[in-house]
């Protein structure tokens, strides 16, 4: 290679090491925003800056790894990477002890039957009795299990998230017919048992997955303690599971390990 040569070499070289590291410090305040909703359903032993480390290892994969011809941003690209790294890290961990597992099987249990039995949503109180609890100690249990629901149906739900994207990733599977009349089919079922929710629960549900806000910022437009909301989005995701085990036998498997 002559001298002109090597020069533009190390030139465009240095070009795309400087954009690198310009796409990184853009979107790093992405991973933050990711890593502190995740840890917000985690017990407080999980380090906050842990996450935030691991999800800047998926940005930093997302980037090297993105192809614009995909017709896809960066940004719903690094997110999927971001929020699968650090879902990876969290699988290794122990942070949703056996009991807390068994509360959350027992709560949806609880909610299954209660429903059964009056033929319709059951209230808070009807599933503590169900349970044996008084209603303080069934919040109780609302809060230890928060970790759980990470683990189970939010996190198949990241994974349904990345076959999504697998269509420009790799083949195009999202287009067999087969799958599209599943993915109709289970949406409906999500649709029909987030209608059957009480109001504050959809309202927190939308609040938290559509409009991505915080457990504190949605503490503040429902005029309620972040801890209670905290308590009924835990309660309004073992209910979208019990209705979803019943009726949706491919995910029975997956949710509720």
């Amino acid at each position: 290679m002559s001298r002109s040569g090597m020069k533009t070499y190390a030139a465009n070289r240095e070009a795309a090491h400087e954009e690198r590291e310009k796409l990184i410090l853009e979107h790093l305040p992405q991973v933050r925003l990711i890593a502190r909703r995740i840890h917000e359903r985690l017990p407080e032993s999980v380090s906050l800056e842990d996450l935030v480390s691991t999800g800047v290892v998926g940005l930093i994969s997302a980037i090297d790894h993105f192809k614009p011809e995909h017709n896809v941003k960066l940004k719903t690209y690094a997110e999927y990477k971001i929020r699968g790294a650090i879902l990876d890290s969290l699988r290794g961990l122990d942070w949703a002890p056996r009991q807390q597992r068994r509360k959350c099987k027992q709560i949806e249990a609880a909610i299954a039957t209660v429903e059964q039995r009056v033929h319709r949503t059951p209230r808070e109180e009807e599933i503590a009795v169900e349970l044996g609890l008084s209603m303080e100690e069934y919040h109780g249990w609302l809060v230890d299990v928060r970790g759980v629901n990470l683990g189970s149906l939010e996190g198949n739900a990241g994974e349904e998230e990345g076959r999504d994207l697998l269509k420009f990733i790799s083949d195009n599977e999202e287009n067999w017919p087969s799958r599209q009349v599943e993915r109709a089919e289970l949406e409906r079922l999500i649709a029909e048992a987030i209608e059957r929710m009480p109001a504050i629960e959809r309202t927190i549900l939308g609040l938290y997955y559509h409009e991505e806000l915080t457990l504190r910022e949605i503490s503040k437009i429902v005029r309620l303690h972040e801890s209670r909301v905290s308590q009924l989005k835990s309660q309004a995701i073992l209910r979208l599971r019990s209705y979803l085990i019943k009726r949706w036998p491919m995910a029975k498997g997956e949710i509720s390990r």
